[in-house]
């Protein structure tokens, strides 16, 4: 008997957004409580939950045979995955979205030339390391878990790369944008031998 496809949905903020996109396209995954391996109506596939940051990982190591995870994460480990669909959908809108360098308001920073030999602190380490070192500017990254706005109100950093899709928590911290690095939409990931696994949606009415 064939194996089940095993399959990983994110874990937090688009957990319940990956939910009902699956319910849209046929089907139905019940998380039962704290289970990290919910219920789908479909016996080819075995699901798991797990957090979007790592959920490449487990593609490229075999945990996994396919995840949903943003190209941000993949970038972010350096993952050998193979994106099989762009999938527009978040937990606030359909835009897509994005990683931004931000400085308090009243910076004198201006571009991000500015921020040489200064401290930046992000959850996104290595693509904002490569970021910088690509474009000859010395920083130094710091890893922020959690309100990582709050980093440069408090002066714990020069400057943040967080992600946002309006922009609006980032001016609600007083902070100014003044550089995109990334757009980031949803993306399923299998591993290269895995077998497909057609998300396509219904037409709406």
């Amino acid at each position: 008997m064939k194996k089940p496809l095993k399959l990983g949905i994110p874990k937090g903020s688009l957990q319940s957004a990956t939910i009902a996109l699956f319910k849209r396209s046929g089907w139905d995954i019940n998380v039962n409580g704290r289970s990290y391996f919910p219920e789908i109506n479909d016996a080819t596939i075995e699901c798991a939950i797990c957090r979007a940051q790592e959920m490449s990982r487990y593609v490229e190591n075999g945990t996994l045979d396919a995840g949903l995870t943003g190209k941000d994460w993949i970038a972010e480990n350096s993952s050998d995955v193979h994106v099989v669909s762009d999938l527009i959908y978040s937990k606030v809108s359909s835009r897509p979205a994005r990683w931004i360098l931000a400085v308090p308001y009243d910076s004198p920073v201006k571009a991000i030339e500015d921020l040489e030999g200064k401290k930046i602190a992000t959850e996104l380490v290595r693509f904002t390391k490569c970021y910088f070192a690509d474009n000859g500017i010395n920083v130094t990254v710091e890893f922020s878990w959690g309100a990582t706005e709050a980093k440069v109100v408090s002066g714990l950093a020069d400057a943040v790369v967080e992600v946002t899709e309006t922009g609006s928590t980032i001016k609600a911290h007083g902070l100014r944008i003044i550089k995109e690095l990334m757009q980031t939409n949803t993306t399923t990931a299998p591993a290269s031998d895995s077998p497909s696994l057609d998300l396509s949606l219904p037409p709406q009415p």
